[in-house]
């Protein structure tokens, strides 16, 4: 039975029960809880770390008010780079790869800085909608477009997430089965190319860090604009 490339993205099924419910709590359990302990291992005091200094970058730049969001901003953080790294292992879903999910993800937290800045400062807000000193004859068009722009941020949010990671799936598999293929034929083609699946699974690592860190990046951005 010859399966197509794409079936790796479809939700996996047992008995015909979908199992993106496990595949999302999976993240959770991985992640160990701080301990009332003086002393804790090595993996905890790295978690520690990582934890407090991302954080601390990633609230830099925004307002006092703005740093009530900085518990649900890590929390996305860590949930989307181990669904990410997991989706790299052998015989796993990848749950981010579903645009569903990313755009379950996108749009209540874009609305939710939307809502906070219209809430807040609706001058300043509705500000970003026209930049200052455009000639009055633009003035109409640069509100529609700056105001399509807008809505479109969601959107360019789960979709950077999904085809970022589908693209470096698509091409692990394919090379992965031209590496499989050439092995009996070529083999000095075969490993040449399974060197080049190595360093493309080392870069997709990469990826799926970088994406996690650039989903809550531009959040925070379009947070930083309403507080």
């Amino acid at each position: 039975m010859i399966l197509s490339f794409f079936d790796q993205f479809e939700s996996p099924l047992f008995l015909g029960i979908p199992l993106m419910a496990l595949a999302l709590t999976l993240p959770w359990i991985l992640i160990p809880k701080p301990s009332n302990r003086w002393l804790t291992n090595r993996y905890m005091t790295l978690q520690s770390w990582f934890i407090k200094n991302y954080t601390q970058q990633l609230m830099l730049p925004i307002n006092n008010p703005g740093h009530k969001w900085a518990l649900i901003l890590t929390s996305l953080m860590l949930f989307l780079i181990t669904l990410n790294m997991l989706g790299l292992l052998p015989y796993t879903f990848t749950p981010t790869t579903q645009l569903s999910l990313n755009m379950g993800l996108a749009v209540p937290l874009w609305l939710a800085t939307v809502i906070i800045g219209m809430r807040n400062q609706p001058t300043a807000s509705l500000g970003h909608l026209l930049p200052e000193g455009t000639p009055p004859l633009l003035i109409p068009v640069l509100i529609i477009i700056e105001t399509i722009s807008l809505f479109i941020r969601p959107l360019a949010l789960g979709v950077r997430l999904t085809a970022n990671l589908t693209a470096g799936h698509l091409l692990i598999q394919l090379i992965a089965t031209a590496a499989f293929v050439l092995l009996s034929i070529m083999p000095t083609v075969a490993i040449l190319t399974a060197t080049v699946l190595f360093l493309l699974t080392l870069l997709e690592v990469a990826v799926a860090m970088i994406q996690a860190y650039v989903f809550v990046l531009l959040l925070s951005l379009y947070l930083q604009e309403n507080v």
